[in-house]
C-alpha cells in the first residue's frame, strides 16, 4: 500500500491534514482531553473540544499549542499521532508530511515539530512557513518577481509577509490572534459586567456579533455566565459596540503590523501591492469588518480569500504535487 504524502497545518486552533490526490481529509480543533491520573488520551479534535470547561478536574482539554508555538511537545506528538491515525496511516504506510508552521517559531520549535511527526509516523517530516502556504492557496503567484502581500490571522499568532520570486521579502509576525480576540471579550464581560463567562462563549460572542467597524442590522446578543460576586447563574445583554469595544486593542494591533510591514517592503514593491493589494487568510480574517479596516488603515486593496480557513494547508497541498521542485521554499522554513 502506497503511502499517499500529506500537508499539516498545524494551527493554535484548528489543524487540518491535506492528503495528496484527495485533498482535505480531516479538520478538528487543536485539542486533546487528557486524564492527569493515568495520562491517557480519552479525546483529540472535536470531542476534546466540546469538553473545554465541562469536565472533573482529573480530566483537562488542553491545547498542545499557544500563540503558535508548542507548549508541550509531548501531548503535541500524541496529537500528531492520532490525527495521523484518523487520516489512514499505519505502521506499513508511512508518508512524507509537510507541516506548515509559523515564521515567528524558533529552530528548537522547528526542530521539534519535525521531530514530532517523525515519531507520530511520518517517513519524512518538511517545514513550510504558514505566509508561503497561505500565498501558494490564494492562487497567488509567488515565484514571479512580483510583490504579492499576505496577511494570516490565526487563532495565536498574526502573520504578515511580503513575497516575491518564491521568498519572504518583509515580514512581521505577532502572537494576537483569534484566541486573544476571545480573551479580551472575556476580560470585558468580567470587568463591565461582572459576569465569569468561559472560552466558548466569548469565541460565539465573537462570531455572532464581533466586528472591526460598525455594521448594518447589528442586533444584541443574550450571554449567559457565573455572576463573580454572588456565584448564582446570570444573563446580560452585550450590544455590537460593546464587542467592538472590547476588541479594539487587538485590532489596533493587527492593523499596526501591516502598517509597519508594508512601510518595510521595497519601494518596487509596494507599487505591486498597492496595485494587487493584500490577501487576508486565516480564521481571524472572519471577523466583520476586518478586510474594510485594513483597506481604511493602509489605503490598499484588501481582499479576503475565498476559504480563509483553508487556504493555507490547501497551499501546502498544492506542493506536495511540486514537492521536489519547491524544496528551496521548506529549506528555507527549516533553517
Amino acid at each position: 500500500m502506497v503511502a499517499r504524502d500529506l500537508a499539516i497545518d498545524l494551527g493554535t486552533a484548528n489543524t487540518l491534514v491535506y492528503a495528496k490526490g484527495k485533498g482535505i481529509v480531516l479538520n478538528q480543533p487543536t485539542v486533546i482531553a487528557l486524564n492527569t491520573r493515568t495520562h491517557e488520551v480519552l479525546a483529540v479534535g472535536n470531542e476534546a473540544w466540546k469538553m473545554i470547561g465541562r469536565t472533573p478536574g482529573y480530566i483537562v482539554a488542553v491545547r498542545p499549542l499557544r500563540e503558535g508555538a508548542i507548549t508541550d511537545f509531548d501531548i503535541t506528538e500524541r496529537m500528531i499521532r492520532l490525527l495521523l491515525r484518523r487520516a489512514g496511516i499505519t505502521k506499513f504506510n508511512r508518508p512524507r508530511v509537510l507541516i506548515c508552521v509559523p515564521s515567528a517559531i524558533t529552530s528548537v520549535e522547528r526542530r521539534a515539530v519535525k521531530e514530532a511527526a517523525r515519531r507520530a509516523g511520518a517517513s519524512t517530516a518538511h517545514l513550510i512557513e504558514q505566509p508561503m502556504a497561505a500565498a501558494i492557496g490564494a492562487g497567488l503567484d509567488i515565484h514571479e518577481p512580483v510583490g504579492n502581500m499576505v496577511v494570516d490571522v490565526g487563532g495565536g499568532t498574526t502573520e504578515t509577509a511580503v513575497i516575491s520570486l518564491g521568498g519572504v521579502v518583509a515580514s512581521k509576525a505577532i502572537r494576537c490572534g483569534g484566541f486573544d480576540m476571545d480573551a479580551a471579550i472575556q476580560q470585558y464581560v468580567r470587568q463591565e459586567h461582572g459576569i465569569a463567562i468561559g472560552e466558548r462563549t466569548s469565541e460565539e460572542l465573537k462570531l455572532a456579533i464581533g466586528s472591526a467597524l460598525p455594521y448594518a442590522d447589528e442586533v444584541k446578543a443574550e450571554v449567559r455566565g457565573r455572576e463573580i460576586t454572588t456565584g448564582l447563574p446570570k444573563t446580560v445583554v452585550l450590544t455590537p459596540e460593546e464587542v467592538r469595544f472590547a476588541l479594539r486593542e487587538q485590532v489596533e494591533l493587527i492593523v499596526s503590523t501591516v502598517v509597519e510591514c508594508l512601510g518595510e517592503s521595497p519601494p518596487e514593491l509596494a507599487q505591486d501591492i498597492i496595485y494587487e493589494g493584500i490577501h487576508l487568510v486565516g480564521g481571524g480574517a472572519m471577523l466583520r469588518g476586518l478586510a474594510n479596516r485594513l483597506a481604511d488603515e493602509t489605503e490598499v486593496p484588501v481582499h479576503l480569500v475565498a476559504t480563509p480557513l483553508e487556504c493555507v494547508v490547501v497551499g501546502a497541498g498544492m506542493c506536495l504535487d511540486s514537492f521536489d521542485s519547491l524544496r528551496p521554499i521548506f529549506a528555507a522554513a527549516e533553517t
